[in-house]
């Protein structure tokens, strides 16, 4: 499976070893999973991450003993139901003692890891994005996993990683049967302030990639908009009778890199 993830157009893939996996089969797992970066990864630009068990229990223990043992870490470690900044602390400090480079994803999922995502965002210079884990959030706070009772949770998610300069990734759309209302539920996350949305099926993967990658109208309009300010060296500027000041400005650039970045790819 982990070759044809690879293979779907997705920009990340995660191996899951967390609640995908029954705790009969959670050793095997660990062993094949680690196995499989034994061998050199391409440099295909698909960020390859293995989201361990919560680092809380046993199991996510394990996990981490066994990456610390690896000569061949994975290049990202995916950290669920984080809930205080000393969690992601003490592992950042056990993986550069070992002299790993693991990059960290950090779902937040508990209200007390909702408290605090402030705070986890800023506590390791190794966090690429925070995730939105809808799911579980939903049973922590007693509500219905549906856009509206879990505004605010997503909100506060992509405050904090907007204040850290982090990505931050929407909870994947579990019906595989509504792929209206998944593109519905990606805009309005793109819209919220995120930067992509989980898939748990390929099928899903190109109308996200559609959703959060500017459009040719949108990428043209912003070059347009970048050159005009630049060339007349203001503090504002009327184009096509809009007022565009320096904190427009900073998402048309936004834009430019996210096309210049998927163009690379």
């Amino acid at each position: 499976m982990f070759p044809k993830a690879l293979a779907s157009g997705a920009d990340m893939v995660c191996v899951e070893l967390e609640d995908g996996i029954a705790p009969k089969d959670k050793e095997a797992a660990r062993t094949h999973t680690l196995a499989l970066f034994e061998t050199a990864q391409s440099e295909d630009g698909i960020e390859r991450i293995v989201r361990i068990n919560c680092l809380r229990d046993a199991f996510g223990l394990a996990d981490v003993q066994a990456v610390l043992a690896t000569e061949t870490p994975p290049p990202a470690l995916m950290l669920p139901k984080v809930c205080t900044p000393d969690e992601v602390i003490w592992l950042d400090t056990l993986l550069t003692e070992r002299g790993h480079d693991c990059r960290l994803h950090v779902i937040i999922e508990t209200n007390a890891g909702l408290e605090a995502a402030f705070d986890i965002a800023q506590s390791s210079a190794r966090i690429d994005a925070l995730f939105f884990g809808g799911v579980d959030m939903a049973a922590e706070l007693r509500c219905q996993n549906a856009w509206e009772p879990l505004l605010y949770a997503r909100s506060r998610v992509v405050h904090a990683a907007a204040n850290a300069g982090l990505d931050v990734v929407d909870v994947p759309f579990l019906d595989l049967e509504d792929p209206q209302g998944m593109e519905s539920e990606a805009i309005q996350a793109r819209d919220l302030g995120f930067s992509g949305k989980g898939s748990v099926h390929p099928n899903q993967i190109a109308v996200l990639n559609t959703v959060f990658t500017p459009g040719a109208e949108s990428i043209a309009r912003a070059r347009s908009i970048i050159a005009e300010f630049e060339a007349a060296d203001t503090g504002l500027l009327v184009i096509d009778g809009k007022l565009i000041e320096k904190p427009v400005l900073r998402e048309m650039y936004r834009i430019v890199a996210i096309a210049e970045k998927t163009t690379a790819i």
